[in-house]
């Protein structure tokens, strides 16, 4: 990737078929790496919560928490499209509270979009967000704001009403003027049916391969996450190799090992001479 990444792009990227790539990144170091790999688009996520903070969940994280992690993000992106996830009560509690601290991840973290988790119910929170020029991202298929409500971490589609509800859902986000939509967790073939029918592009994560791009959690990816998931890949294995060299580190302090000469500093003789 070459220049920095717009709507636009995106948008041009599904209408050729190319796939778009998308990771989550939570601080700064991370932001920089991701960026220099290419990355097409990258999402502060409210994920940050059980990736980063110790959190059971999204539910906790605050508008405040999101804001200090998307600043730090912010400065280690230069190519990628930034995105901020809206995190719970951001704005399911009125258009107005949505729309200012939209505007605060805008002004303050520096993004290009939020995301909200949602379908028909945010709809009309989102259209007024788009035409007052804040650019949205929408969620839908398992959410995991809604955790609770689904009795699974996957959206259990069983019967025609719920397979109809969501793709309804879907055209109607894109209808309100949304420029993306991220599919989660939901079969395959009802991921197919949502890309072929909507304009704008689906991101997937664990929705298939019929996605116009795929989203990864960066810690899945590194395999720095505490647990394995169905719809993730590893692409390395940081937390063994992170321990290692830690338990090295302690050992070579223990012993005497750590720190050698060469890693200290000199004063000149003449001044050592004279302090003695």
């Amino acid at each position: 990737m070459t220049g920095k990444m717009t709507i636009s792009q995106l948008q041009k990227m599904t209408d050729d078929g190319e796939k778009i790539s998308m990771v989550t990144a939570y601080d700064y170091p991370m932001a920089l790496l991701v960026d220099r790999a290419g990355i097409d688009t990258v999402l502060v996520g409210d994920s940050v919560g059980d990736n980063m903070l110790g959190y059971s969940n999204t539910v906790p994280v605050t508008m405040d928490e999101m804001i200090h992690h998307t600043k730090a993000v912010r400065r280690g992106l230069h190519q990628a499209f930034l995105v901020g996830d809206m995190p719970f009560l951001s704005f399911q509690v009125s258009t107005e509270k949505a729309i200012e601290n939209a505007g605060r991840f805008m002004k303050e973290g520096g993004v290009e979009a939020v995301k909200l988790e949602g379908g028909e119910e945010i709809a009309d929170t989102l259209h007024k967000m788009v035409k007052l020029g804040i650019a949205v991202m929408g969620h839908i298929g398992f959410t995991p704001q809604r955790e609770a409500q689904f009795g699974a971490r996957r959206l259990n589609v069983s019967d025609e009403d719920t397979a109809r509800k969501v793709l309804n859902d879907a055209k109607i986000l894109e209808e309100a003027g949304a420029f993306s939509i991220v599919l989660e967790k939901m079969p395959s073939q009802l991921a197919q049916i949502i890309s072929d029918r909507l304009t704008i592009p689906t991101i997937g994560i664990g929705s298939g391969v019929h996605c116009d791009g795929q989203v990864l959690v960066i810690t899945d990816i590194l395999g720095l996450a505490s647990r394995e998931f169905k719809h993730a890949k590893r692409y390395a294995n940081l937390s063994e190799i992170i321990e290692q060299a830690v338990r090295a580190y302690h050992g070579e302090v223990k012993s005497g090992l750590f720190p050698s000469e060469e890693h200290g500093f000199k004063m000149k003789d003449e001044l050592l001479q004279n302090l003695k």
